[in-house]
């Protein structure tokens, strides 16, 4: 047994390798390594993600959060689907609305009578509701201005002649602009709704200027417009029962449609493109399948010619 022994330590068959100093161990690794500008480049790229991370998501928090104001609820509005168009006859309702009630203080400069055609009126009740406003046109041939009847291509008229006077009319207030309120807002037609419908007495606390009122979804809660949606404030052509809340759901539908005139038609489009594209999948993979399966699987041999 020693023998043996003696024989494998004589083959040298149990010694070993010598240890690989530092240099040749940083040789012989695959690990890149970076000069020090590099490290500082990836570091203050990491650096400049992270902090426009934390912005964007400190922004998003504010604007979440922002004040005391309660978030309205979201609403199972009839357009909200993929494919759902809007309410036709609540838009029309939803003008008498506007035009009864919400006139008096909210222009809407950007809508034409024009626009009415086909949503919620006929040619004939568009070109009768142009005509009975009275709209200040010139000059004419003598240099004088004249008042006429709207015509079609007529816009909304503004309750007031300029900014100055709208303020002076509301304790400083001036009402905003209702052609895309919807857009303009953070919950669109939910927040319109809840803000109609969501006058309550103040808490305690909470002090209120002359002119103001208190509504826990408008930004603050004070608010300077008063609440003018009531029960039967206004009589509906059709016969439909005016409550506050059927007022507040018929106008903001009208107010989702003024600020996406394209509403129908971009729904309707979906509809076109979903179903021409799945056509035209079907017909690829038919061609596919069935046409170019041969094509791609047949073999070309050479024959020699024999002589």
């Amino acid at each position: 047994m020693a023998a043996t022994l003696g024989r494998i330590c004589g083959s040298k068959l149990l010694k070993s390798a010598p240890a690989l100093n530092l240099q040749q161990a940083n040789n012989l690794s695959t690990t890149k390594t970076w000069t020090n500008g590099q490290k500082k480049l990836f570091a203050t790229i990491g650096a400049l993600t992270g902090g426009v991370g934390a912005l964007i998501y400190a922004l998003e928090q504010s604007v979440e959060a922002s004040g005391t104001e309660v978030h309205p609820p979201k609403m199972p509005w009839s357009h909200s689907g993929i494919i759902a168009s809007l309410d036709h006859t609540s838009v029309r309702r939803g003008y008498e609305v506007y035009k009864q009630v919400c006139s008096a203080c909210h222009s809407m400069q950007y809508i034409a009578y024009r626009n009415l055609i086909g949503v919620s009126h006929t040619e004939a009740e568009a070109k009768a509701e142009a005509a009975a406003i009275t709209v200040r046109d010139g000059p004419d041939d003598s240099g004088e201005y004249y008042n006429r009847p709207g015509k079609l291509s007529d816009y909304f008229p503004s309750p007031y002649p300029n900014e100055e006077a709208a303020r002076a009319a509301n304790n400083g207030a001036y009402p905003p602009d209702l052609s895309y309120i919807v857009s303009a807002r953070k919950g669109g037609e939910d927040y319109i709704f809840s803000l109609l419908t969501g006058y309550f007495d103040p808490p305690a606390g909470v002090a209120l200027r002359d002119g103001q009122y208190y509504n826990p979804y408008f930004p603050g809660g004070a608010i300077s417009m008063a609440q003018v949606l009531y029960n039967e404030v206004i009589e509906y052509e059709d016969g439909t029962p005016p409550t506050a809340s059927q007022l507040a759901k018929d106008v903001s539908t009208f107010l989702k449609w003024t600020s996406e005139p394209e509403h129908d038609v971009r729904k309707q489009m979906l509809i076109k493109t979903v179903g021409l594209m799945t056509i035209l999948t079907i017909l690829a993979y038919y061609i596919k399948r069935h046409k170019w399966s041969t094509l791609k699987s047949r073999k070309i041999f050479f024959v020699p010619k024999k002589d």
